[in-house]
């Protein structure tokens, strides 16, 4: 199994959204890209067969790959793995059982963290052994014993009841120059015929290679991501091997509104038995069949199911109605948790179960809205995405992913225009994509991260990848409206009323979820005291909270002391009193080489309208010019008038693209430039 040092951590059908993402909620086998966790992520069975008792020498490729030299082209990074071999055999049941041998060089102080090597183990896997020896500059060897290990729970989140443990080693003498080697085998799941290697992190490799040893008979089909196929080996009759040299860190340490380290790292699925299917299309039919067969008969209706989803929508004029009733009732009343045991991070309860317990997780949600909707003849498939936009890529299957949400079938005649999140199947179907996990987000809207995303149906033999939708900008964004006056000191005091729709609703209702009134204080006033100095704030309101599909409200009371800035008769005031849609992105805005697609976060509209009633005894003398930029994937306008003694400011920002590739980064520059220079710009007062 492809685990790696910062890169790894296992998933489960488990995740819950949270203000600007969704944690992990499907068990992905192998792979997640956690980077800023430095754990190096094997399974294992029981923790005491982990280590040893007393000191062993360590194996030949143990003390050959310890003499591997640095290359020069890892002189700047701060551990640089040396070795990494993979040996999967598979008997003639489809059982495997992998070997790893690793070894990495700590060349800084902070590559510590890069030679730790940890291990999930839980009661489907058990492993075999689990060994770490250290190698020091001047010769000497030591090894790990069993006092260097810890054992902990894996998931730290107190609505996660998991089997699933970590046991994590300290190699000694891991100071600069060491290298750290560790060698485990182990017994993989019995029900997953798919490994994920990822031959690409955020340190150099040297060397590393993927072995499979198949049964007689045995078949096997790959698909690789972000790198040209390696054609394998054939070390033996049904014996193959993939093996790939120098292979360089992918380093996003200093580049700002990159896709997530996950969607931009290389890596290469394999797979045997029933899963090793030949043709793109056909591995995610596979892959779609067996989640189907996994959940076959949980999302069955129960009676109290119908009958409480018939009362749902009884009176209900039309399907929104209909839809809206049973996924709220689903978002509100069904409690995000956790309990899985083995296979139960990826197979959902039953939908019976689920109802009657008024918990569950992602794929939990999924089952019992799939019932629900059932009960009045609307189908629903299981649709099993990331929650990082980029994480699964279309060109290769595999079960990667950390998410289970629903696409429900929708009438041919349906033009609901409140149902946005809409593609078409390849069986020409419309499909309305929404995640049941969500709280806070609407039948109708899905969430930024989700959008353009990929991810795979399970819908019998029309099973496929499918790319969620992208939401029109006018669906999503903020309108701003504030009304001020300055008196003659300079402070400046009035109301601003905020109104969020579509994902900017869905984040301010996180917020809303998890603070209390002192914090919402609180936080409110640091983020405002950040643009206006000398704040006094005042006072604040929201509105429409829990109705889903209106537009969530803010108002805002305040008052700002020194706002305009006296220069002898003159007053020097910003027209652009709170809020800025400048992007904070240094690398391109410096104009440094962009290899990676820029970030934009997700289409929507934004528009500021302030008015400010000047002083008595003051007129307006200057004003900033007006703004227009319209490039491909957005455009800013702004313009700053004066109506007798007010001072009005308005302003749009329209996002129309979630990523532009970074060819279009002078135009990001041309029209952030533009953005930071107008929202700097100040009108003049001056004594009549």
């Amino acid at each position: 199994m492809p685990r790696r040092p910062l890169v790894q951590l296992r998933q489960t059908f488990t995740g819950r959204p949270t203000l600007g993402a969704v944690s992990s909620c499907l068990r992905w086998d192998r792979v997640s890209f956690l980077v800023l966790l430095r754990f190096f992520i094997l399974a294992s069975g029981s923790p005491t067969a982990n280590a040893l008792d007393k000191a062993q020498p360590a194996p030949q490729w143990a003390v050959d790959a310890a003499k591997t030299p640095t290359p020069p082209s890892a002189k700047d990074a701060p551990a640089v793995i040396l070795y990494d071999e993979y040996l999967i055999t598979v008997d003639d049941q489809n059982h495997a059982v992998e070997r790893e041998r690793w070894a990495v060089r700590i060349l800084k102080p902070q590559g510590r963290g890069d030679s730790h090597c940890s291990v999930t183990y839980d009661v489907d896997e058990k492993l075999n052994y689990f060994h770490s020896w250290t190698f020091t500059p001047d010769g000497r060897q030591f090894q790990a014993m069993e006092s260097d290990f810890t054992d902990h729970g894996a998931y730290a989140a107190p609505e996660l009841q998991f089997t699933e443990r970590i046991r994590s080693v300290n190699p000694p003498a891991s100071d600069p120059g060491a290298v750290v080697a560790c060698e485990t085998e182990e017994q993989l799941r019995p029900y997953m015929h798919e490994e994920n290697w990822v031959i690409q992190i955020s340190i150099p490799v040297v060397y590393e290679a993927l072995e499979l040893a198949l049964p007689p008979g045995g078949h096997y089909a790959d698909s690789w991501r972000r790198y040209t196929p390696v054609k394998p080996i054939e070390a033996a009759s049904n014996h193959l091997r993939w093996e790939i040299k120098d292979m360089p860190a992918l380093d996003l340490e200093n580049l700002h509104a990159t896709p997530h380290w996950g969607a931009l790292a290389a890596r290469m699925s394999v797979k045997w038995g029933d899963a090793a299917v030949k043709g793109t299309d056909n591995q995610w039919k596979a892959i779609g069949l067996w989640q189907e067969k996994l959940e076959e008969g949980r999302p069955d209706p129960t009676p109290e199911i119908t009958a409480k989803t018939q009362e749902l929508v009884a009176g209900a004029p039309d399907l929104y109605t209909k839809l809206s009733r049973i996924t709220e009732f689903i978002q509100k009343n069904i409690r995000y948790f956790i309990v899985a045991r083995g296979i139960g991070g990826w197979q959902a309860h039953y939908a019976g179960d689920i109802f009657r317990n008024r918990y569950g997780d992602c794929k939990d949600k999924t089952t019992l809205l799939i019932a629900m909707l059932k009960a009045i003849g609307v189908r629903a498939y299981y649709f099993h995405v990331d929650s990082r936009r980029g994480i699964i890529d279309p060109e290769e299957p595999s079960l990667v992913g950390n998410h289970m949400i629903t696409a429900i079938e929708l009438p041919d005649a349906e033009n609901e225009p409140r149902l946005l999140a809409r593609v078409k199947s390849a069986s020409g179907k419309t499909l309305l994509i929404f995640d049941p996990t969500d709280e806070v987000t609407p039948v109708g809207l899905i969430r930024s991260e989700l959008q353009g995303a990929w991810g795979n149906i399970s819908n019998g033999e029309f099973s496929q990848v499918l790319r969620m939708p992208v939401l029109p900008p006018e669906a999503e964004g903020v309108t701003r409206k504030g009304s001020f006056t300055l008196a003659a000191d300079g402070t400046l005091s009035g109301d601003i009323n905020e109104q969020f729709l579509g994902d900017e609703a869905t984040s301010e209702r996180w917020f809303l979820k998890d603070n209390d009134s002192r914090e919402l204080h609180e936080k409110l006033e640091k983020g405002l005291g950040s643009e206006l100095p000398g704040l006094s704030f005042k006072g604040f309101e929201f509105s429409g909270s829990e109705q889903l599909d209106h537009p969530l409200n803010l108002d805002l009371h305040i008052a700002a002391a020194g706002y305009a800035h006296a220069s002898g008769p003159l007053l020097l005031l910003r027209p652009r009193v709170y809020g800025s849609h400048a992007r904070v992105v240094p690398d391109v805005m410096e104009g440094k080489n962009r290899e990676y697609p820029i970030e934009l976060g997700h289409p929507g509209r934004w528009h500021d309208s302030y008015d400010i009633a000047i002083p008595d005894g003051y007129v307006i003398d200057d004003m900033p010019n007006p703004v227009n930029v319209d490039v491909d994937f957005a455009s800013y306008h702004s313009s700053v008038s004066a109506k007798g003694k007010i001072l009005h400011y308005e302003s749009e920002y329209v996002v129309r693209d979630i990523e532009i590739p970074p060819t279009k980064a002078a135009s990001f520059r041309l029209l952030e430039s533009a953005i930071l220079a107008n929202e700097k710009g100040a009108a003049v007062l001056k004594k009549e």
